[in-house]
């Protein structure tokens, strides 16, 4: 069983680099809500680097949890591994998902300030082209953009 013992090696690992990258995504959050965001791209690299780790570690897992048995089309892996009565790699399983989850929250919010940021930006555009008080048009994500009277909308 070396590939239970690795797997739960990687999972160790997975839950390591995950509680590095919800202090990434943080200070990540901090920057944005700071005027200062010069440090913003340090910070994108190593999310980046963590999360080309994290990428690859799970390529592995897939790798072993196939070799002791796991079917893909079989279901999620945490019921194979439930399934399977190792009840510590399971724990670890769990571990990491709810970090991982955490993570993706922590995402979603910085998502939200970065798209916050780029509204403002926008508008801040318009008032320097003296377009604020032009009419908007919604594009197909729900984006404001402004309509000049030089725009043409349609033509016959």
């Amino acid at each position: 069983m070396a590939a239970i013992e690795e797997l739960k090696t990687l999972l160790s690992d997975d839950i390591r680099q995950l509680d590095i990258l919800a202090d990434v995504l943080s200070q990540e959050k901090q920057v944005l809500s700071s005027p200062d965001i010069t440090s913003l791209q340090d910070i994108t690299t190593r999310k980046n680097a963590v999360l080309g780790e994290i990428r690859e570690r799970a390529k592995q897992k897939i790798r072993l949890l196939v070799s002791i048995g796991y079917r893909p089309d079989a279901g999620e892996p945490s019921r194979f591994i439930r399934a399977s009565g190792q009840e510590d790699l399971y724990t670890l399983w769990q571990t990491a998902d709810q970090k991982l989850r955490g993570c993706q929250d922590l995402n979603l919010n910085n998502g939200r300030v970065v798209g916050h940021l780029q509204k403002r930006l926008n508008k801040l555009t318009d008032i320097f082209r003296g377009a604020s008080a032009q009419q908007k048009l919604y594009g197909a994500q729900g984006q404001q953009t402004s309509v000049s009277n030089s725009t043409v909308l349609a033509s016959a």
